[in-house]
Parts: C-alpha cells; structure tokens; sequence
C-alpha cells in the first residue's frame, strides 16, 4: 500500500479521482488550497486508489495522508 500524503498544510479544494481508479505516476489527484493558491497534489506512484482519506472543504496538516494507492 503506497501513502500519497500532504506536503503543506491547507482546504482540500477539490477530489479528482474516485476509489478503484486507475492513476499514473505524476496524475493530480487532489486540489488544495493553501495561502489563496491552488496547489495540485501529485501521484508519485502509478497504482488503483484503494481509499481516498478526505472530502471537499476537509483542512489537511503537512504528512497528513490523502489516499492509499495499491499496485
């Protein structure tokens, strides 16, 4: 099981993919918003996502875990 994690804090703006999708290594899964910018959270790895961890209007710390992807 493969963590793709925040890397700064922020308001989960936006979810881009569903549970079971396929994604591919440097696919945006997530928009966040942090200091009024939208930052894309990355896939660092290809895979299915097995569980997204957070909703829309959900506040993230940094490392906080945003979805489990397995291969």
């Amino acid at each position: 099981m493969k963590e793709v994690t925040a890397s700064m804090a922020g308001t989960v703006l936006n979810v881009l993919v569903e549970a079971g999708a396929a994604v591919a290594s440097g696919q945006d899964l997530l928009m966040l918003e942090s200091m009024k910018m939208e930052i894309p959270v990355e896939s660092a790895y290809s895979g299915t996502v097995k569980e997204i961890k957070v909703q829309m209007g959900d506040f993230v710390n940094e490392g906080d875990v945003l979805v489990l992807l397995e291969d």
